[in-house]
Order: structure tokens, then C-alpha cells, then sequence
């Protein structure tokens, strides 16, 4: 058996960098931080830098697909699962909750970059493009809680924007200090909310 191929030196790097800029990127944001900055945080030349990346636009773009990659691996081992819709609702919002406290960048990238710079992501990103991995797997959760009975069959972007928009609001209170109690410890409370959100009057 072929072991497995590990990602080249090259590739490494590239990985190196969308990690070393996600992390400027969240907490000094898109247009305070310069490629000279993101360069010199990974001991490179910002010559070196542009060879894998042509400017920081494509490179925010890069981050946002990595982003999205990541986040849509964790919901597919969930949609793999035999778990009922509500209890796959949980560990979503679990997993969303668990990479907003181990990966904050992550979340941080997507809620104050992504969504506060459209114009940044106009060309290139265009719709969902950049995030279709993980608004995929969403997608398929809903397609199959629909195909179940568990979830009433409405237009995706209306679920889509009442699930996220819990979520995002929720990691946003908590990033802020606001919330009186851990993050984690909202899972249930939210997860049951969005269960009697998009439920069937049939659905228990």
C-alpha cells in the first residue's frame, strides 16, 4: 500500500501563510494589515510572499475557501451520521461553538472580514462561490431533515439565515463578554430554538 503523499514543501508554506494572515487578518483587520506585515510575521521577504499570492485580495479569498473547507468537513461527518435531526442540530451547533472558542480566527475572519468587506470578495467570490463547501453540507442537512419529516420544506436561504444568524449572534455576544454564562453552555438552549424554529407542527 502507497503511503499516503505528504504536501510539498511548496504547499506547506502556502498553508504557513493563509494561517499566519487569517490570524493578522481577525484581529487587526483587512485594510490595517499590510503584506509586509503578514510577511514579516512568517520571517519572510514580501517578495517571497507575493510569489504564492498576488495580492492581499486573492489571499483573504484563499482564506475564506480554507475557512469554509474546514467548517464543511465537521458538518459532513455530522450529515454522514445516523443521529435524528434534532440531535444533528445540536452537534452543529456544537462544532460552531467549539471552532468559535479553539479557532476564534476562524469565526472572527468570517463574521468582521467576510461579511463586513463584501467588496473585498465582489471578484472572484461572487456569491457563495468562496463558502460553497460548507453552505453545502447546510444544505443537505436541511435537504434530509425535510426528506424525514423533522423540518418544514421552505426556501434554503430563509433556514439558512435563521440558523447562522443565532449562531453568528451567539459567538458575536460571547466574543464581546455580553453573555453571563460560558459559550458552550448555551448548546442546548440554542439547539432546541432552532429545532422549534424549522420543526413540522408533526415533528416532536
Amino acid at each position: 500500500m502507497r503511503e499516503e503523499e505528504q504536501p510539498s514543501k511548496k504547499e506547506q508554506r502556502r498553508q504557513q501563510i493563509i494561517a499566519g494572515a487569517l490570524k493578522l487578518f481577525a484581529r487587526k483587520g483587512f485594510y490595517t494589515t499590510t503584506i509586509p506585515d503578514i510577511a514579516r510575521s512568517l520571517g519572510m521577504s514580501a517578495g517571497n510572499l507575493y510569489n504564492y499570492f498576488r495580492s492581499k485580495e486573492l489571499l483573504a479569498q484563499e482564506i475564506l475557501r480554507s475557512v469554509s473547507s474546514y467548517l464543511g468537513r465537521r458538518i459532513r461527518y455530522v450529515n454522514e451520521s445516523d443521529l435524528p435531526t434534532r440531535e444533528k442540530i445540536r452537534s452543529i451547533v456544537g462544532l460552531y461553538f467549539e471552532t468559535a472558542l479553539r479557532e476564534p480566527e476562524m469565526i472572527d475572519f468570517f463574521l468582521r472580514i467576510y461579511l463586513s468587506n463584501r467588496e473585498v470578495f465582489r471578484e472572484g467570490c461572487e456569491g457563495m462561490v468562496c463558502v460553497n463547501e460548507f453552505v453545502t453540507e447546510i444544505m443537505i442537512f436541511f435537504d434530509e431533515g425535510v426528506a424525514r419529516g423533522d423540518l418544514r420544506n421552505q426556501e434554503f436561504f430563509s433556514a439558512f439565515g435563521l440558523f447562522m444568524g443565532y449562531l453568528g449572534g451567539m459567538v458575536f455576544l460571547g466574543g464581546e463578554q455580553m453573555l453571563p454564562k460560558p459559550l458552550p453552555e448555551y448548546v442546548d438552549e440554542v439547539s432546541e430554538n432552532i429545532y422549534r424554529a424549522l420543526k413540522t407542527p408533526e415533528a416532536s
